[in-house]
């Protein structure tokens, strides 16, 4: 086979493959950032959930109901959450 021939057709499967490619990540990219862990880039642990599942509704109420308390009481539960978290990860101390 002659060389340009040759070049030619590497060229043109290589331009035919790619946009086949671009497809494939799209679809992909959309489910795959949940499985990559975080320190190689995924997403972080205080990530909300994703939209349409029930963990989302029930993160989606609590939010609002986070918003609609006065902001005296919103502060007073967020102290209280710190010092739960904070008790509970502080307990080895090594």
């Amino acid at each position: 086979m002659p060389k340009p021939l040759r070049s030619a057709l590497v060229l043109v499967a290589l331009a035919t493959g790619l946009p086949g490619c671009g497809t494939v990540n799209e679809k992909l990219s959309g489910g795959m950032g949940d499985y990559v862990p975080q320190w190689a880039g995924g997403l972080p642990a205080d990530a909300p959930p994703r939209p349409g599942t029930p963990q989302y509704e029930a993160y989606m109420k609590e939010r609002e109901r986070k918003r609609l308390l006065p902001a005296a009481d919103r502060e007073k539960e967020e102290q209280a959450q710190k010092g739960a978290t904070g008790a509970a990860s502080g307990g080895t101390g090594r």
